[in-house]
C-alpha cells in the first residue's frame, strides 16, 4: 500500500503549523480525521513521523525525510492539474510568480499591461520576496515561476533570459566621479560604500561585477545597510555614501529629483541577468519561457 496525496498533505501542513489542530483547520478538517490520517501514513511508512509533546509536534528523522519528499510528490501532483486545465491554453488560468523587490518595481509596470492584452484569462498571482525565499517556494510548489536575478545557485531549476540589468555607480552630485564618463570601481574604495542588507542578491552581484569586499562597521558595529533601493538612493543623496544601482531602476525614475550623480562602471561585466526561473521537470516549464519572451518583448 503507498500513502494517499491527503496524508502527505497532511505531514506537510503539520510540518508547517506543528500542531494537529492548526494542521487540521488549514487542511479544513476535524482534528480526529488528520490525526488518524497521520496514524494510516506512519502504519503505510512502517516508522513514526511524529512525537507528540506538550510543546508542541515534533517531526521525527523519518518524519521530515518523508516530509521533504512529500513537497516534490505534492508539487508534481499539483503541475498535473495545471497542466490538464491548461492544455492547449498557455498561461490561462492561476499562475503564481514570485518577484525579487529589486525588479519588482521596475519591470512588472511595463510588462503586466503586455501579458493582459495577450493572455486576457491569465490570473496573475504576485509574490515580492528575496531570492532565496523565492526558490524555496518554487522548489515546494508553491509558486508556478519567478523573475530573479542571476549569478545566484540554481541547482534543481530551470530558468529563461530576459534581459541584462546594467549596474551604474552611484554618489551624491557633488561627488568627483559627476566629472567622468565612466567609473573605475577602484576609484571608489577610499568612500563608504552602502549596499542593500544582506539577502538582497543585488548587494552580492554589484560586489562581485566590480571586485569589492562587503563593507565593515567599526568595530563590533555593522556597516549601514539599506533595506530597499529608494531608501539607498536617499541614504546616497543625504552623503551617506556611494553604492551601485540598477539600470532598469534609473530608467524608470528611481533617481528622478534626487541629488545623486550616477556614471556607468569601467569594469568586465558590470551587470546582472534577470531570467524567469522554475522547478526542474515541472509542466508550466512552456509557460515560463513564453513568460520570458513576453517580458523581453516588454523591454
Amino acid at each position: 500500500m503507498l500513502p494517499t496525496l491527503r496524508q502527505l498533505q497532511y505531514l506537510k501542513l503539520l510540518s508547517e503549523h506543528g500542531s494537529f489542530s492548526r494542521a487540521a483547520e488549514s487542511a479544513h478538517v476535524t482534528q480526529p480525521t488528520l490525526s488518524a490520517g497521520i496514524q494510516e501514513l506512519e502504519k503505510i511508512l512502517g516508522a513514526p513521523v511524529v512525537d507528540r509533546a506538550r510543546s508542541g509536534v515534533i517531526l521525527t528523522a523519518a518524519g521530515q525525510e518523508a516530509v521533504r519528499r512529500a513537497e516534490d510528490i505534492l508539487a508534481r501532483a499539483e503541475d498535473l492539474v495545471q497542466a490538464a486545465r491548461g492544455a492547449g491554453q498557455p498561461l490561462a488560468g492561476r499562475f503564481r510568480l514570485g518577484v525579487i523587490p529589486t525588479v519588482a518595481p521596475y519591470l512588472l509596470p511595463r510588462a503586466l499591461p503586455v501579458l493582459r492584452d495577450r493572455f486576457p484569462k491569465l490570473k496573475l498571482f504576485l509574490r515580492e520576496d528575496l531570492t532565496q525565499r523565492l526558490i524555496a517556494a518554487l522548489k515546494a510548489g508553491a509558486l508556478d515561476a519567478a523573475l530573479i536575478a542571476l549569478p545566484y545557485d540554481m541547482t534543481g531549476l530551470d530558468w529563461a533570459h530576459v534581459e541584462d540589468d546594467e549596474l551604474l555607480a552611484a554618489a551624491p552630485a557633488n561627488h568627483p566621479m559627476a566629472g567622468q564618463a565612466r567609473v573605475d570601481p577602484d576609484s571608489l574604495r577610499g568612500d563608504d560604500l552602502i549596499l542593500l542588507e544582506d539577502g538582497h542578491c543585488l548587494r552580492d552581484h554589484a560586489l562581485a561585477a566590480c571586485g569589492l569586499e562587503p563593507p565593515k562597521g567599526v568595530g563590533d558595529e555593522e556597516s549601514f545597510a539599506a533595506t530597499s533601493l529608494p531608501t539607498l538612493v536617499q541614504m546616497i543623496g543625504s552623503g551617506l555614501g556611494v553604492s551601485f544601482l540598477p539600470a532598469m531602476a534609473v530608467e524608470a525614475g528611481l533617481t528622478d529629483r534626487t541629488a545623486i550623480t550616477v556614471r556607468p562602471l569601467a569594469a568586465a561585466h558590470p551587470s546582472r541577468e534577470i531570467v524567469v526561473a522554475w522547478r526542474a521537470g515541472s509542466s508550466r516549464g512552456v509557460e515560463g519561457r513564453l513568460l520570458a519572451e513576453t517580458l523581453r518583448d516588454a523591454t
